[in-house]
């Protein structure tokens, strides 16, 4: 692999990666604290009383939130960055891949890659294009073991070339492990084939 500068810049964005209940989401709050407009773009499910588990952490999120932030629950990120009129805070890159699949559909894999990526370069676009602070969260997938299932394989792959592909044109890119930051701006940056 040859290690190239990316044609397109993000140049206010900030990505933040790292494994499930690493601080992630504390920390991408934390960047954009000085901010006095945010927009908070939650990609999840919304709270649901048949799921509790599920609610609570939408809750503990919600709960974290300056009350003057703006919350906006959409899987159409570019969209509601374009509408947004301060910084923007994208929570997250995983949730936001499996609404995009849970509306293509889960039994056509292919179709739903195609979607996934078509979703991923307009996101891309919009970074690139956007003069507005904005910090997106991402869970950093491929550290565990290889899922057993297709759709677990699929997601995983899917995710990691999403992360890979908005980390190179991010100004910036943290990685949050047990609560730990580590900056990886200066790390160099891999060109690889979009699909690889």
């Amino acid at each position: 692999m040859r290690v190239t500068a990316p044609a397109a810049r993000a140049a206010t964005t900030t990505l933040v990666t790292g494994p499930v209940r690493s601080g992630k989401s504390r920390h991408a709050e934390h960047l954009l604290a000085h901010e006095p407009s945010v927009t908070y773009v939650a990609t999840g499910r919304r709270a649901d009383p048949a799921d509790p588990e599920w609610s609570r952490r939408v809750e503990d999120h919600q709960a974290r939130r300056p009350p003057g932030w703006l919350t906006v629950e959409s899987a159409d990120v570019a969209g509601a960055m374009e509408s947004a009129r301060g910084a923007v805070l994208v929570d997250c890159l995983g949730t936001w891949v499996t609404a995009i699949v849970d509306d293509a559909g889960w039994s056509d894999l292919d179709a739903a890659a195609t979607r996934v990526r078509s979703e991923g370069r307009r996101l891309v676009e919009s970074l690139c294009a956007t003069t507005l602070p904005v910090v997106v969260v991402t869970n950093e997938v491929g550290w565990s073991l290889v899922p057993t299932t297709p759709s677990g394989r699929f997601f995983q792959d899917e995710l990691g070339r999403l992360n890979a592909l908005v980390a190179a044109v991010a100004a910036g890119v943290h990685l949050v492990v047990a609560g730990r930051v580590i900056d990886l701006g200066d790390a160099p940056v891999v060109s690889a084939a979009p699909d690889a």
